[in-house]
């Protein structure tokens, strides 16, 4: 088990650019199943949960051909589809939490696909029931076997388009079915889509192809199916969750940081949030400077309670950032409700945070009351092991703002979604020493 050794206190310095947005990457990978021709995906970070995916993918029979370090070449034109009746495949999948979406693209193209219960973060229960019901809309068969421990997905006849409202609006399950939904017969309208910068554009990219979707960037879609598209290019996006970690390690450090290239309009209401807790951010053009300051002090609601900071569906706040806005509040002035709504266990690394002497009480699963010191009860090192990526950065931000040096193992789980964090980190200033186990 790789670790981190972090000697905290040491202030960052220059510019740094976030990598392209992993959870854009994996629906937009799943989407290159959809034609024979070539897609071609730019600004892709090389990070597990990407390489894994596209690792799976060239098993199946995707050609895969690397341009240069971030664009990669995908042509799914002799793909073996009975390799997903394999071990090998439900192995792999499995494994790996984005195998989930490659369940519409198959069905539609080829009328059968094959998932073994898909792995990730352990951050609590992630339903799958949104998915299966909007294939199952589209007119899909669904079975889930339970000795083997796998769901079979089929439409032997095709899909046809449909009307549904979908129970809540998963990013994942809105990509599945409108993936699905390009090929299917007819119109499929889509109620309580998720309307993420993610969704955007992978829907973008997918009328690039050929498809023709209508209320892009809403949470009411329109998909008329068509009998094939065809190849295109596509960039992804900033991601938005590196950008709100490197504010974050700023705020922690006392740092005058540069990011460039943020996608700052793709930002949502992170860097409000950001300002209400104290945070300075400087806009100039598409990137952010974090001003270097001492204290920073969390604002009140105006009628004087205390702020809350929950995530919720976009245009609200990601779930992946509220991690990150728990750590950067122990060092804040003031007081703070965080809640998580959407992953029972996403707060469970609290306990790590109240061993290094940070002030926070764990209400229930999904809230804890943060009460900043203001950097003068600073955080001191210890000993943690990362359970999830958000909780394992969240971890990474706390050991670089603590006094002494902090080992964090399990730092697997932070390469999943961050690209050579340590040695991006170094060249700004930061201590962080990697063991290979």
């Amino acid at each position: 088990m790789s670790s981190f050794i972090v000697e905290g206190g040491h202030r960052l310095c220059g510019e740094i650019s976030p990598k392209g947005a992993k959870n854009e990457a994996l629906e937009v990978i799943c989407a290159t199943l959809l034609t024979e021709e070539k897609v071609t995906i730019s600004n892709l970070p090389r990070i597990l949960d990407v390489t894994n995916l596209i690792n799976l993918l060239a098993e199946m029979g995707v050609k895969v051909n690397y341009l240069d370090e971030s664009t990669c070449e995908f042509q799914a034109d002799d793909i073996d589809i009975e390799y997903i009746r394999t071990p090998e495949y439900r192995k792999k999948a499995a494994s790996l939490r984005g195998s989930v979406m490659i369940l519409g693209p198959l069905v539609a193209r080829f009328g059968h696909a094959v998932l073994p219960k898909p792995g990730g973060d352990k951050i609590g229960r992630r339903r799958l029931d949104t998915h299966f019901y909007g294939l199952q809309k589209l007119g899909a068969a669904f079975e889930y076997v339970t000795e083997e421990g796998l769901y079979r997905i089929s439409a032997p006849d095709g899909l046809k388009g449909d009307y549904m409202l979908l129970d809540e609006a998963s990013i994942t399950g809105t990509a599945n079915i409108v993936m699905a939904a390009v090929l299917a017969k007819g119109t499929t309208t889509v109620y309580n889509a998720a309307c993420e910068p993610y969704i955007q554009q992978l829907c973008k990219m997918l009328c690039r192809m050929g498809a023709k979707i209508d209320g892009i960037g809403s949470n009411l879609l329109t998909v008329h199916g068509a009998e094939r598209i065809g190849g295109a290019n596509h960039r992804l996006l900033p991601d938005m969750i590196e950008v709100g970690s490197f504010i974050g390690m700023a705020a922690m450090t006392g740092s005058d940081l540069l990011l460039k290239n943020v996608g700052y309009g793709d930002l949502g209401l992170m860097p409000e949030i950001f300002e209400r807790i104290g945070v300075h951010l400087e806009v100039e053009g598409d990137d952010i400077r974090i001003d270097q300051k001492e204290i920073y002090e969390i604002e009140n609601f105006i009628d004087g309670s205390t702020l809350t900071i929950a995530d919720a569906p976009w245009p609200g706040l990601s779930p992946d950032l509220i991690s990150i806005f728990l750590v950067v509040c122990t060092q804040a002035k003031g007081s703070v409700l965080i809640h998580q709504k959407m992953f029972e266990s996403r707060l469970f690394f609290v306990d790590k945070l109240l061993d290094m002497g940070a002030r926070i009480i764990l209400c229930d699963p999904h809230r804890a009351v943060v009460i900043g010191s203001g950097h003068f009860n600073s955080l001191r090192a210890t000993d943690m092991v990362s359970p999830d990526i958000r909780a394992g950065i969240a971890m990474l931000i706390a050991a670089m703002g603590a006094k002494g040096t902090s080992r964090i193992q399990n730092i697997g789980q932070i390469d999943r979604g961050y690209e050579n964090i340590d040695s991006r980190l170094n060249r700004l200033g930061a201590k962080i020493i990697r063991i290979d186990d």
